[in-house]
């Protein structure tokens, strides 16, 4: 038997295979993503198997196209030999408000709930729900199982959690809540593998087009940049981060209306707004135009400036991580936001840094570093797998 982890994004859908072995949840032996799913788009399916890369265009459709990635999944999962037989799908979810803490078995009640949040996600929840439907249709029978972002960081303190706003919207339930929950989940727990140093003081970034950071002491989260939505905390690809409240004042003032404000924060600014160029950070480290090597300026202060947040949180530090796409891949970054944490005793090994690809796990610190660094590729599907086969267990 297995678990099928998937992430419906807008115009994707990622997904892996993880079987089920004497009551553990294994790395996955099938892995994928369908994109070009938005209307207009050039549909491809790819996906890995028994270390082999493939892929192939998909007939676009008259319909909805989630349904024909359905069809085509099934597909892939009924002729590739020897693949288990599913158990469950367990979805990543972004929000899950205050009203979801842990996984859960999907029902209509549970949909209706979470379409509620939509608002506070608008670039993730509603594909989110989207992507349970179609798999709920595609698959009829299979449990469906919703694992929240916002879950790991049930542990924060109250004063992480409550903005200097009136009770009668705290009572509402507008606080921080956190997310990257899922990836800063297997970081820890990757982490506890390796390091004899992972129950105290960690900070995790994870940096991609979504970024954030977080810290844990314990094994447990206690602080992270991002707040009510995903917007807040670090400059991301194309969200703008921390922003002075007054700025949305002032445009408001100008007649902008909320879907402008929307698509700006959401869709216009983080690396693409800053540089004009990309929300693509490859594509940025290869312009050698002022524009592009400012955002990445930028990008890079603000990892450094929020990590001294957490850092004042923590009250020290033993471990640090990377992870997410920049995170694992880029090493300039990594040697600049460590470079900068070296008032704390970080110290790096820049070939081993410069040889981390995001293929495996690396161990960057030199033997007299006070701080240990890791680069962990992430793994939020497996998280996925494990909350949904504990729930059906």
């Amino acid at each position: 038997m297995a678990i099928l982890a998937v992430n419906a994004g807008s115009s994707t859908l990622k997904f892996s295979l993880h079987p089920l072995r004497d009551g553990y949840v294994m790395p996955s032996v099938l892995s994928g993503n369908i994109q070009g799913l938005e209307p207009q788009g050039a549909p491809e399916i790819s996906w890995r198997h028994e270390g082999q890369a493939s892929s192939e265009p998909m007939q676009a459709g008259l319909g909805d196209p989630f349904e024909h990635a359905m069809q085509h999944l099934r597909e892939l999962l009924s002729c590739l030999p020897g693949l288990p037989s599913l158990q469950a799908i367990a979805h990543r979810v972004v929000h899950g408000g205050e009203r979801y803490t842990q996984s859960v078995i999907v029902t209509p009640a549970v949909v209706q709930d979470l379409a509620r949040l939509n608002s506070l996600a608008p670039l993730h929840q509603p594909h989110n729900l989207a992507g349970i439907e179609a798999f709920a249709q595609a698959f009829p029978g299979l449990p469906q199982i919703a694992c929240f972002d916002t879950a790991f960081h049930g542990t924060v303190p109250e004063q992480e959690r409550q903005f200097a706003l009136p009770r009668a919207l705290t009572q509402q339930g507008v606080r921080r809540y956190g997310f990257h929950g899922l990836s800063y989940q297997y970081i820890l727990g990757v982490l506890q593998e390796q390091s004899t140093r992972s129950d105290g003081k960690v900070l995790m970034a994870h940096l991609g087009n979504g970024a954030s950071l977080c810290a844990a002491n314990r094994g447990h989260s206690c602080a992270t940049t991002m707040g009510f939505s995903a917007l807040d905390g670090l400059m991301m690809g194309t969200r703008s981060g921390a922003l002075d409240a007054g700025v949305l004042l002032y445009l408001l003032e100008q007649g902008w209306t909320h879907d402008q404000l929307q698509s700006l924060l959401y869709k216009e600014s983080g690396l693409l707004g800053v540089s004009g160029i990309s929300a693509d950070m490859r594509k940025l480290r290869a312009d050698p135009s002022p524009a592009a090597q400012w955002a990445i300026t930028l990008f890079t202060h603000r990892v450094v400036r929020e990590s001294g947040a957490l850092l004042a949180c923590l009250q020290g530090l033993d471990v640090m991580a990377f992870s997410g796409g920049i995170g694992e891949h880029d090493a300039l970054l990594r040697n600049e936001v460590c470079q900068a944490l070296h008032w704390l005793g970080v110290r790096i090994d820049p070939a081993r840094n410069e040889q981390a690809n995001g293929t495996e796990i690396v161990a960057l610190h030199t033997p007299d570093s006070r701080v240990e660094v890791w680069v962990i590729p992430t793994d939020e599907g497996r998280v996925a797998a494990r909350e949904a086969a504990a729930l059906i267990r």
